[in-house]
């Protein structure tokens, strides 16, 4: 019998229940030694989780850490200056950033007893600062700025401004106070330095004769000196807010809507015109305006001095008046001829002229027009044409062709003006009205226009000659025409005429003038020139007249058939 034959039941039953329980215990060690695998696996992945957050809060700190060097370095070398002090009566400098230095002192002189930061405060300023931040207190201001001077460790001034906040704990209680330092020396000077060059100004502005007014880019007054005001008849307080176009006259305002895009494109400009005084009057004013621009080139107004040209104006008038005298007063009577004339200067006197003549050298006494235009206009040229007519009427009396009197009078003209570089242009025309001829001399001036109604055609009474005054020795060729009808019209004029623009920039030009010739042929010379003068204003509403405007016009009607 063997050996597990000769153990009894209850033995192989003891045996086996001790290897089921090393089996149990085996199978226990195997769970618990996987277990551990779980958790060691869990615990490593932990800790390369916790390594990687620990990597990046390294990196999150050198970063901070950078940030605040860099922050600090900035501070360090900026102009301003950090602060921190507690709160209470008893407020002691708890930090303050290394560039005090800037000042000659370093933060540890605030720190060791050596310094407070009132010791570096002027001390004409200490008692005005103590009490407005006793004031400020107080009032329990939570951000306020204060302005006072520094003492520097080498006694230098310096200007400080001072932002100050209050800051508080969770319970609302005053903890600190912190702010910043700025050095605004540079800034202080310059502004007292502007501030006494704007007094100056001011001064200069408020004593001057010409009045001034200063206005935004929509023309409205914001300033204005005693001078204006009295141009105007306005108090000061009344012209501020006002638009400068409800200070012109109505023809003025008119001018000005027109030509505002053209005007505010000049930088500089000078308009004449005439403004509407708070008593109804009117005073002509001559306008020198600018624009102003900032550092950068922006537009931020205008700026205008304004002239009162009334005592100006009285004198030029009163030597209009005279100039206008010598002009032809009165409609010449002419058998065979309807003649009318005008001049209307662009300023009160001017540089055209127009003249009838009768001088001698036939039985059946000519008549004569004569139409000049001198270069530019004004006082200049109304003397040289009053000259000038001088001159003609006194040549014209004398015997000889209209070919010598030009000619002469253009010797005459060019001992005169030959160096000042001034010129007149001349149409000298001559009708006699027993041959039925028509002779003229050109000198430099636009061709007369003669409309013959009957045949419904135009011809320019052209020829050569240069202008008058240009040089001193000149022979003018004479012209003719035979065939003078009844029904013809000649206008002679001045470039002003066909030369008008209009606010689009538009000529006049000789083929309008023309037209209402040939239109108005019918009606008399006086209704044919008015119809011209009236036709020019209206085209050339809105545009300064720049050119002084002379027309003759001779209809020729009633001579005897031949």
């Amino acid at each position: 019998m063997g050996e597990h034959e000769e153990k009894s039941r209850e033995e192989l039953i003891h045996e086996i229940q001790q290897l089921q329980a090393k089996a149990d215990s085996a199978e226990l060690l195997h769970q618990r030694l996987k277990k551990a695998e779980a958790d060691l696996f869990f615990f490593k992945q932990s800790c390369e989780e916790r390594n990687r957050a620990l990597a990046l809060e390294c990196e999150e700190h050198e970063k901070v850490s950078d940030e605040l060097r860099m922050a600090k370095l900035i501070v360090e070398r900026s102009p301003v200056i950090l602060f921190r002090r507690s709160a209470g009566e008893d407020a002691q400098l708890q930090y303050i950033s290394e560039n005090i230095q800037q000042f000659g002192y370093s933060p540890q002189d605030f720190f060791d007893n050596t310094l407070t930061f009132g010791d570096i405060v002027h001390p004409d300023d200490r008692e005005r600062v103590e009490k407005e931040l006793i004031a400020l207190a107080e009032a329990n201001i939570e951000e306020y700025s204060q302005r006072y001077r520094c003492i520097t460790r080498s006694g230098e001034i310096r200007w400080v401004e001072d932002k100050t906040s209050v800051v508080r704990d969770e319970n609302g209680n005053k903890t600190n106070h912190q702010g910043v330092l700025y050095d605004i020396t540079a800034r202080t000077l310059a502004t007292r330095e502007l501030k006494k060059s704007e007094e100056k100004y001011r001064r200069i502005v408020e004593t001057a004769a010409e009045g001034f007014v200063l206005v935004d880019d929509e023309q409205t007054i914001i300033d204005v000196n005693q001078a204006y005001c009295n141009i105007f008849g306005y108090s000061r307080q009344e012209l501020i807010g006002k638009n400068t176009a409800d200070l012109a006259s109505k023809d003025f305002r008119d001018f000005l809507e027109h030509n505002r895009g053209t005007l505010m494109k000049q930088e500089f400009r000078v308009i004449e015109g005439s403004g509407a005084r708070k008593d109804g009057s009117s005073v002509p004013i001559l306008i020198h305006g600018n624009v102003l621009r900032d550092d950068q080139g922006k537009m931020i107004g205008n700026m205008a001095f304004v002239t009162d040209m009334t005592e100006h104006k009285k004198a030029l008038m009163l030597a209009g008046e005279v100039q206008k005298s010598l002009l032809p007063q009165e409609k010449p009577v002419v058998n065979g001829l309807d003649v009318a004339g005008r001049n209307v200067s662009c300023d009160e006197i001017g540089g055209d002229y127009y003249d009838f003549i009768w001088h001698p050298g036939s039985g059946r006494d000519p008549f004569s027009v004569v139409v000049g235009d001198i270069s530019g206009h004004g006082v200049d040229s109304a003397l040289l044409m009053t000259t000038a007519r001088a001159f003609l009427r006194m040549r014209a009396s004398q015997p000889g062709t209209i070919s010598e009197i030009v000619s002469a009078m253009n010797s005459h003209l060019a001992k005169d003006v030959l160096e000042s570089g001034r010129f007149m242009t001349l149409f000298y025309l001559c009708i006699d009205r027993g041959k039925r001829q028509i002779d003229w001399v050109r000198a430099g001036h636009d061709p007369a226009i003669l409309y013959d109604a009957q045949k419904d055609r135009f011809e320019e009474l052209k020829g050569n000659g240069i202008a008058l005054g240009v040089m001193d020795d000149i022979s003018y060729e004479e012209h003719h025409r035979l065939g003078l009808e009844n029904g013809q019209i000649i206008a002679v004029g001045t470039d002003g005429i066909w030369e008008s623009f209009n606010t689009e920039g538009e000529m006049f030009g000789r083929e309008r003038l023309k037209a209402i010739l040939k239109d108005n042929a019918h009606r008399s010379a006086s209704e044919i020139l008015n119809t011209v003068y009236d036709e020019v204003a209206r085209f050339s509403l809105g545009v300064k007249t720049e050119d002084d405007i002379t027309l003759v016009i001779i209809k020729v009607e009633g001579l005897a058939d031949s």
